[in-house]
């Protein structure tokens, strides 16, 4: 590993505190910016700063919204390894939403710390560097003979020492270094070692950090009212009885889009048109949402173009009542006909004409919603040219672009507050709420906050897709597999993988996909795709283990090394070596040899997101349920900066994903959700927990990669597993609890 960089000048902002010796570093993690120097007594506030006070206090900004995943430890962590600073010195300050220096101020695909680990490193160093060159300059000592460690600077010969704090001033006005000198990772004393998460004092004493905390002087909450079904849109509304309720202050239609507005990726076509009800309290608002009186008639079906990051297509949204079985007839009748062919390899054909066994199965998936803790909500208060909007998004950067173009207002003249996501999970990618807020306000002159009640959020989408897949296997007479082939679909959208393992594993192998347009809203959802796929290929291999007559970890692990040995194709995403690696330490860490013949257990593996993660799952029937006992998970994500986040976001995938699989089901039936609050929508509980889970991480010296996601998907498939070790019967259908 390179222990020093190269650092263009223009890539980091520095600008002075001039009041009692203050340095302020402002660096961007993608975008450029010039050396400038701060004016005023106090420094000026940007995205992505290191501030050093008299006293050595250390604030760090900390960039990217933070929704539970913990980057706002972690990254600052990044930046205080390289600074060379006490952790215990260091405050962590939540940043604006600031477009002009950074353009990748978001979280999702556990990017955050896999795209930010150079540069905040860099920032970091940059800062130390600054430091070290102005007390050199100060004593009259070459800087190389400059020493750091928890804040303080050393010159051993001399004996000479200064806090950072106190080298601060003469420091903001040295220029900014061209290159330097990264730690090399034997040396770190942060990254590595687990740090509580900054906000868990604020969370437990119950302070304000969520867009619902929000409250200003003379705020009126809003609601709106939206198409009982997908695919109907608004005809008319009669508000005089609303109107005339306890506190309402207005009702009225507000349209999401402009008319020949290009969507881009994030923008949603989910009820276009809703009806706004403003009041001075929610409980009024919501007494007058009662009486509101509306009349929906059916969408006709249209076109819309829209830019999904650079690559322009034109969808269709169908007119229609649309219902989940008529979805899955649809799905199956798909099964019939040729897809679009992605990948290619060998000759398929001849593969399974000469097999001696053929296995083929087909795995179906439902609708699921996100369900966040925190329903939907944004505070807005709308000028005539000046936005102010504070609350959760994943996306701020793309939400702030759409929001502009709505309201007339350049993005410069818009002020984006991120707050805490009380959860995300791609939810909160999309900004609907947010141009709903930004529109009720304007509208109303006044500052507003937006407030989405649970059975609003549970119905107006946005849902994983629905999906099938149907794999196919040939094998030989030696059990050896000779050919793969894999077909998967969805509505609106496809789940496929093409060049994802046992891609490359197989001579012969064809990956091919179709979808079905729809007027359903979807989107991101944790583990985008990879969430249904490896459930579907993880049961499915477990099952051609079987008929090969192979142990399920021998059996991938056979696979990843004919990849390794001789990969076939170009194209193959994952590295089989570091893919086998977590399978065999989650073999040596569940006792998998020793305990296979006595315990119920499932095994899974999946790559996506840039890492590996693999389960062995350990169940019980008990009076017709199944009980988790034990989830045993290897992670490969590259170096982990801190090991009990990572952890706990581990765990809180492996419950997430069992709960999913076990119960996760939206239907819909003539366009209407048939869920609309947790009484409906079953989720886990607490006692259906796994008694114990244990994350072990393949210890190695790679750049960190995604850890959000890439436990989630696996786990689906690990339970499917051992409920047919524990019951004899394979699931091919979620959630699991319709078939036990």
């Amino acid at each position: 590993m390179k222990n020093s960089s190269s650092l263009n000048r223009r890539a980091f902002l520095k600008s002075s505190a001039l009041s009692g010796g203050g340095l302020l570093i402002s660096f961007s993690f993608f975008s450029k910016a010039s050396a400038q120097t701060a004016p005023g007594t106090q420094p000026i506030e940007l995205n992505g700063f290191v501030k050093i006070l008299p006293d050595n206090r250390i604030q760090i900004m900390s960039p990217n919204p933070e929704g539970g995943q913990g980057v706002k430890t972690s990254m600052p962590m990044i930046v205080a390894e390289e600074l060379d600073v006490d952790w215990k010195q260091v405050e962590v300050i939540q940043a604006d939403l600031d477009t002009k220096h950074f353009t990748r101020q978001f979280i999702g695909g556990s990017q955050a710390i896999h795209q930010g680990w150079k540069p905040l490193r860099t920032a970091g160093a940059t800062a130390r560097q600054l430091l070290r060159e102005a007390a050199a300059l100060q004593w009259n000592v070459p800087t190389s003979e400059i020493s750091t460690e928890a804040g303080v600077l050393s010159h051993s010969a001399s004996g000479k020492s200064a806090t950072y704090g106190q080298m601060a001033q003469f420091a903001s006005t040295i220029t900014l270094p061209t290159q330097v000198a990264l730690k090399a990772v034997k040396d770190f004393k942060i990254i590595g070692k687990s740090k509580q998460q900054v906000d868990i004092r604020k969370i437990v004493t119950g302070q304000p950090l969520f867009g619902i905390d929000t409250r200003v002087p003379g705020m009126l909450i809003a609601m709106v009212t939206h198409p009982p079904a997908f695919g109907m849109t608004l005809k008319s509304f009669d508000a005089t009885r609303a109107l005339k309720m306890p506190g309402i202050k207005a009702v009225f239609p507000i349209k999401l889009y402009n008319e020949g507005y290009e969507k881009t990726f994030f923008d949603t076509t989910t009820f276009p048109e809703v009806v706004a009800i403003v009041g001075r309290n929610t409980w009024e608002v919501m007494q007058a949402k009662k009486v509101l009186q509306v009349t929906w008639k059916p969408i006709e079906t249209y076109t819309q173009k829209r830019d999904m990051l650079g690559r322009k297509i034109t969808e269709t949204v169908p007119a229609g009542l649309e219902s989940s079985t008529g979805h899955q007839a649809q799905m199956a009748a798909k099964k019939e006909v040729p897809g679009i062919v992605r990948r290619k390899d060998g000759d398929i054909e001849s593969a399974f004409k000469q097999a001696t066994k053929i296995i083929e199965r087909t795995y179906y998936g439902p609708y699921l919603a996100h369900n966040c803790m925190e329903p939907m909500n944004f505070f807005a208060h709308v000028t005539k040219d000046k936005a102010s909007l504070a609350g959760p998004l994943q996306k701020p950067e793309f939400s702030e672009q759409t929001l502009s173009a709505r309201i007339g207002i350049p993005l410069e003249n818009i002020d984006i507050k991120m707050t805490r996501l009380g959860g995300g999970f791609g939810r909160r990618s999309y900004s609907h709420w947010l141009i709903e807020a930004a529109l009720i306000s304007q509208q109303v002159q006044a500052p507003i906050k937006l407030i989405y009640s649970r059975e609003d959020d549970m119905t107006a989408g946005i849902y994983r897709s629905t999906y099938t897949a149907t794999y196919r296997a040939a094998l030989d007479a030696n059990n050896q597999v000779i050919g793969f082939h894999v077909k998967a679909g969805g509505i609106p959208e496809s789940p496929l993988y093409p060049n994802r393992f046992p891609a490359g594993a197989v001579d012969n192998y064809l990956a091919e996909d179709w979808t079905i347009d729809s007027n359903i809203t979807v989107g991101s959802f944790r583990a985008p795709r990879s969430n249904f796929m490896a459930a579907a290929e993880q049961s499915f291999l477990d099952e051609l283990a079987e008929f090969a007559g192979k142990d399920p970890i021998d059996f991938r692990l056979e696979l990843l090394q004919r990849a390794k040995d001789k990969p076939v194709g170009k194209n193959n995403e994952y590295e089989p070596e570091r893919y086998a690696e977590v399978l065999r330490l989650v073999r040596e860490k569940s006792n998998w040899d020793a305990l296979k013949s006595t315990k119920k257990l499932g095994v899974s593996a999946y790559f996506c997101h840039d890492s590996y993660a693999a389960h062995v799952l350990e169940l019980e029937m008990k009076n017709g349920t199944p009980v988790v006992q034990n989830v045993c998970c290897a992670i490969d994500c590259g170096i982990v900066i801190n090991p009990d986040g990572a952890k706990n976001l581990s765990e809180g995938g492996i419950v997430d994903g069992i709960g999913a699989a076990m119960f996760g089901k939206m239907t819909i039936e003539n366009g209407v959700p048939q869920s609309s609050n947790f009484d409906t929508y079953r989720m886990i509980r607490h006692n259906e927990a796994p008694k114990k889970i244990d994350v072990h991480f393949v210890k190695n010296e790679i750049d960190p990669t995604g850890m959000g996601e890439p436990a989630y998907p696996p786990v689906y498939g690990a339970l499917a597993n051992a409920l047919y070790k524990a019951t004899g019967k394979r699931h091919y259908r979620q959630p699991f609890s319709d078939n036990l």
